[in-house]
């Protein structure tokens, strides 16, 4: 046994290994790329081995791990909250299939969009597709419940999810660790009857999980991650995952003595929540995210007149954004003493593209050609390259999820916009753009797409592209973009008037045009020059 500093983020990537998982299927995501990368990094995932390169986005990587779960392995997949939507069709319908092998999704969600579109959560997908949902409250549970969600997954033949946030992916506490489980043995399930979901199957496969709702509920009766704190008084907080320790904070800090009932596993337990509720007269609601169990709970029993349930829905706590112990405590009616204030040191700076970046040499050059356009909407994508919409460029108008701006831009063209500009990262290129514009092909689409190639998904710390290596010309002629409008930019100053001349070209021309400004990242390019050893 042994105890680690961890982020929590790295305490599920410890327990995944600890549970002898056989592979981690993931896309970089903050909050929760650094999962993978711990295993990436671990001695003991190469020692066994574990397979740990990254997916080219989270629907194949929920795939290939159903698929390893379907050979008899364990496996862990990992995602933030939006990635969660790219995975929804197979993530749902396993659901159905159920599995073989242990099959985990961790699911990092973000609260206060710290760096996110929005801040879904990931619960309701888990009530949604009827599985096991783990919600652990800190970094020791992150770890302890990781290894149970393994075994839970066996137990009951179904997907587990275990939701996480932001705070807890990346904040540190010790964890102790257990012995290493070895690997599950190659065990390849023979079941067409559950994985061929032909309406037959699948409709003896969806009664079958509806059968299994009570023994998971029965189970959660009985989990480690849902108990009670003994407390005097009428007024309890039903507190769900890392809104415990909040809860807990204020506890301690005013020397309050309420009963809490801590919930960290789901289906609720109703047993629990049945005995909590006749003991108090009052109840407050603490959940991390959307109120997906306050608003369930005030139907619950029928209790929902004879009983006082607060929360984000009436605004004890507000709707938007992290809690945090302060708006705990003055949901519960203290507030802390009147401290001096912090003095501000330095002044706020919005992000900005690193110094030297190929992307403001891009938009430089853009910017140029698009200034003679009668319309100059350009449609862009998640990365780096999205702070272009940022001063002094103000160069791209949309971002709306991995992706769209070619099929947005394809839409826009379809209706009358000319011209059609989409701006795509490599990484975001093979995410979810090779679609896009393979409707754009065939649809001979007036549409020119540039791909902002820096060998690497950056935004998340220079992870491994699925582009690199140069594939997205030959992918890009596989899809059928002529030869003639398939073209390469050097994105540097000294290139800057050929730049302009190849884009105006390729923007005046009526049909699909693909320009490539190939440049390295120049952060991944100072860590190799800082560590050529790393890169060998």
């Amino acid at each position: 046994m042994d105890k680690q500093l961890l982020l929590g983020a790295e305490a599920i990537a410890l327990g995944a290994l600890d549970a002898g998982i056989s592979g981690v299927y993931a896309y970089p995501g903050t909050p929760s790329t650094e999962i993978t990368e711990y295993i990436q990094k671990n001695k003991h995932g190469h020692e066994q081995p574990v397979r740990s390169t990254w997916s080219a986005n989270e629907k194949t990587a929920y795939e290939a791990a159903l698929g390893m779960s379907y050979a008899g392995k364990r496996a862990l997949v990992c995602m933030k909250h939006v990635g969660l939507n790219v995975a929804a069709d197979p993530f749902i319908n396993s659901a159905i299939t159920g599995v073989n092998g242990g099959l985990v999704v961790a699911v990092a969600d973000d609260p206060s969009m710290h760096s996110s579109q929005n801040e879904q959560d990931s619960r309701v997908y888990g009530k949604f597709a009827m599985v096991p949902v783990v919600e652990p409250a800190s970094q020791q549970e992150l770890y302890d419940a990781t290894r149970y969600a393994f075994d839970l997954s066996e137990s009951v033949q179904l997907p587990v999810l275990l939701r996480l946030t932001t705070r807890l992916a990346h904040s540190r506490a010790g964890v102790k660790s257990s012995a290493t489980r070895i690997q599950n043995p190659l065990n390849a399930l023979y079941a067409p009857e559950r994985f061929v979901l032909m309406p037959q199957n699948a409709r003896r496969q969806y009664n079958n999980l509806l059968g299994m709702q009570d023994r998971l509920e029965e189970l959660s009766e009985h989990s480690s991650l849902n108990r009670l704190v003994p407390g005097k008084g009428k007024n309890g907080v039903l507190a769900f995952g890392i809104a415990f320790n909040y809860v807990m904070e204020v506890r301690q800090a005013f020397g309050l003595d309420f009963p809490i009932l801590k919930i960290g596993h789901y289906p609720l337990p109703k047993k629990q929540i049945e005995a909590f509720f006749n003991t108090c007269e009052t109840i407050l609601v603490a959940e991390e995210g959307y109120p997906v169990y306050e608003e369930l709970l005030r139907g619950y029993f029928g209790l929902q007149n004879d009983k006082q349930i607060r929360g984000r829905l009436d605004g004890t706590l507000p709707r938007a954004g992290e809690l945090n112990a302060d708006r705990v405590a003055h949901a519960l009616g203290v507030t802390k003493k009147e401290v001096m204030p912090v003095p501000s040191i330095m002044v706020n700076r919005p992000p900005e593209l690193c110094k030297g970046c190929g992307h403001r040499d891009l938009y430089e050059a853009l910017n140029t050609v698009m200034s003679s356009c009668k319309e100059q909407h350009v449609f862009s994508d998640i990365g780096c390259y999205t702070l272009g919409a940022l001063a002094p460029y103000n160069a791209i108008h949309t971002c709306v999820d991995m992706g769209a701006s070619i099929t947005m831009a394809k839409g826009a063209a379809d209706a009358g916009l000319r011209p059609a500009v989409a701006v795509i990262g490599d990484s975001t290129f093979t995410h979810s753009g090779m679609t896009g514009l393979l409707d754009a092909i065939n649809d001979r689409t007036s549409l020119t797409v540039i791909i902002a190639d820096n060998d690497t998904t950056a935004m998340t710390g220079g992870q491994d592209s699925s582009a690199n290596g140069s594939k997205i010309l030959a992918i890009c002629r596989g899809l059928g973009v002529e030869e003639a409008h398939l073209r390469t930019i050097i994105p540097l100053k000294s290139h800057l008037a050929e730049n302009i001349a190849v884009l105006q070209e390729e923007i005046n021309w009526d049909g699909v045009s693909v320009v490539i400004a190939v440049r390295e990242c120049i952060e991944t390019a100072a860590r190799k020059k800082r560590n050529p050893a790393a890169n060998a």
